[in-house]
């Protein structure tokens, strides 16, 4: 069951805004998302949190200093995703540009499994490093940290995840998510915690006199990396984080970013000069990722790390081909799963259940977090794909939906069932764990007992949450492009609207996409939804977001369906 919502909002906050000068229906959408008074909508850098607020940071750079200052050898080592390329990225670039000597390795994560492990550390022991430096991992990697120092090698963590019940013995841990840390945003990818270590160890090089204000490197030169990884990642777009965001947008539209990222929006077809979020999560981001899925993500750090923009449009187009390759991929897993899912399980179809896990042993290990996340869409509950990892066990990747905390349920999972599970690790959203072979079902009826305990039917009810009717005067594409200008995601979502409208024509495009002309007195509307056959009656309820739609120099605005009853 699915019904449309339209978000509160305070009346009086609203008006506040629009006496600041905000259109009044962007002053109504702002204030649904809580924003009180036109100063949390600043973009400018100065309005950062400081980094001296993170716990660890001050004692990083003072460590850092002191490495670079004696010529140590840091090795980064980097996740697979597309927060933990653009954190390397950042990492590499950022430490170069302040004199370190640093280099960088991106393990298989079908060889090595997440975080840094006694393997990886192996591994980059054969780069001799005196410090590894862990980008968007390490905070869980008790047993890692303890095999670099019996190596007589300093791990530095910086990352975001959530700890474990142990911290690691690092020489220096920076996370705003560790105890202790009163950091005001926790919600910094591990892109913007690499980021914010790069600011303070500038800052404390400055003190050194190693750099004046005049000569220090312009770190805001990569914040085009940072707000790749922020938005791909999907963390919450606080206020803190959509600085960072709109600055890496402010200087991907004005063509100042670096080759690879210039590379990704041509070869996702995307126009850099109108660049938002959107681009960023669907467009680039997944062309990123393609390389850690089905491969590793060496290729995709690459194309961020290169300055040859032909090399970068070299590797740009061997990513959009792995990305093609794993639309393939995940076309049939998503196929094959719903095949799984319509043969009632203990008396249950997937309707009736309140969590969904499904194995295959064919499928592959890469791509089961995005078929996770298209059945979590589809049926609306808490969803574990699983994949053959090894021959001993199988790899689960999970997505969950609003007031279920995947990785507290899987903590429950493991207290109430000792064993059980290999390991696991994650946040509230998404989580990763590891079974053995045999494991699945044990597992999959403990996971469904914590989902009956845990959610209420209201919960599994999908609600697709909208600001409500618009007037006509909106559909015009200059209130589009203003609502182009804000910074839209994960915990601030965009603009979606609803309304009753009459369907005056409707036709199939593709065999799969719903081209449709609505009407509403005597206005008319070109309308889309995609990946959407099934026709519609004389009229409708819609929910819908605004895009401008330009054919041959002339720009329309255009309905993008949501959902409609």
């Amino acid at each position: 069951m699915t019904r449309i919502a339209i978000r509160p909002h305070l009346p009086e906050c609203a008006s506040a805004l629009a006496a600041h000068g905000l259109h009044p229906t962007l002053a109504r959408i702002l204030s649904a998302r809580g924003v009180t008074h036109a100063g949390e909508l600043a973009t400018d850098l100065p309005g950062l949190a400081p980094p001296a607020a993170m716990k660890g940071i001050d004692h990083a750079a003072r460590y850092l200093a002191d490495a670079i200052a004696a010529g140590r050898r840091l090795l980064i080592v980097a996740d697979y995703d597309c927060d933990g390329a653009t954190a390397c990225a950042v990492g590499v670039r950022g430490l170069r540009m302040l004199g370190a000597k640093v280099d960088y390795i991106v393990p298989n994560r079908f060889e090595y499994g997440y975080g840094l492990t006694p393997e990886i550390v192996a591994l980059a022991a054969r780069h001799e490093p005196d410090v590894i430096v862990t980008v968007d991992n390490g905070i869980a990697s008790v047993d890692g940290v303890a095999a670099a120092n019996a190596r007589g090698i300093d791990v530095v963590v910086t990352d975001h995840h959530l700890p474990g019940d142990r911290l690691p013995d690092a020489a220096v841990i920076v996370n705003p998510n560790q105890p202790g840390c009163g950091f005001p945003s926790k919600n910094l990818a591990g892109v913007g915690v690499m980021f914010y270590t790069l600011l303070a160890l500038r800052a404390e090089m400055r003190g050194r006199g190693v750099f004046s204000a005049e000569t220090q490197p312009r770190l805001d030169a990569l914040l085009d990396l940072v707000a790749l990884g922020t938005v791909a990642d999907v963390v919450k777009l606080d206020s803190n984080n959509r600085i960072l965001v709109a600055q890496g947008l402010r200087r991907m539209r004005a063509g100042r970013m670096h080759p690879g990222v210039a590379a990704l929006f041509r070869a996702a077809g995307r126009e850099a000069s109108r660049a938002t979020t959107f681009d960023l999560g669907f467009g680039l981001g997944p062309r990123l990722n393609a390389a850690g899925r089905l491969a590793d993500m060496s290729l995709g750090i690459e194309c961020l790390l290169t300055d040859d923009a032909n090399r970068a449009w070299e590797i740009a187009q061997e990513l959009d081909g792995m990305n093609r390759e794993r639309r393939d991929i995940e076309a049939g897993m998503q196929q094959e799963a719903l095949r799984l899912l319509e043969q009632p399980l203990d008396g249950m179809d997937a309707a009736s259940r309140f969590t969904v896990s499904v194995f295959n042993d064919t499928w592959h290990q890469g791509v089961i977090g995005i078929v996770a996340s298209r059945l979590k869409e589809k049926f609306h509950r808490p969803t574990i794909t699983f994949a053959p990892g090894d021959e001993q066990t199988i790899k689960g990747s999970g997505r969950s939906i609003p007031g279920f905390h995947l990785r507290d349920a899987l903590d429950l999972v493991s207290k109430r069932h000792p064993g059980l599970l290999v390991k696991f690790g994650g946040h509230a959203m998404a989580a990763g764990l590891t079974l053995r072979a045999g494991d699945f079902e044990r597992f999959m009826d403990a996971f469904e007992t914590v989902g009956r305990e845990w959610l209420t039917d209201e919960q599994l009810a999908r609600v697709i949450e909208t600001d409500g009717d618009i007037e006509d005067h909106c559909f015009d594409p200059a209130f589009v492009t203003m609502l182009e200008g804000h910074v839209w995601g994960q915990g601030f979502p965009p603009p979606t609207f609803c309304g009753e409208f009459n369907v005056l024509r409707q036709s199939v495009l593709k065999g799969k996409h719903l081209k449709l002309q609505l009407g509403r007195g005597n206005r008319q509307f070109d309308a889309i939804w995609f990946n959407h056959a099934d026709t519609l009656g004389a009229s409708a309820m819609v929910a819908y977001r605004l895009d401008n739609n330009t054919f041959n120099g002339v720009t329309r605005v255009q309905m993008v369906i949501e959902h409609a009853q």
